[in-house]
């Protein structure tokens, strides 16, 4: 198991990888979900502007 986190030596970049990208779908997901919110919210009273 050492040996796979480890990944020949390289487990720090590829295992910082991974993190960077899950945090920049994670912060992709909240500002969709934050938009898509605030169109509704928009639509909601009438105004049409973006």
């Amino acid at each position: 198991m050492t040996d796979f986190l480890m990944m020949g030596g390289y487990g720090g970049y590829v295992w910082s990888a991974y993190g960077v990208t899950v945090a920049v779908f994670l912060g992709l997901a909240a500002y969709i979900r934050l938009r898509a919110k605030r169109l509704h919210e928009r639509q909601a009273r009438g105004s049409t502007k973006s």
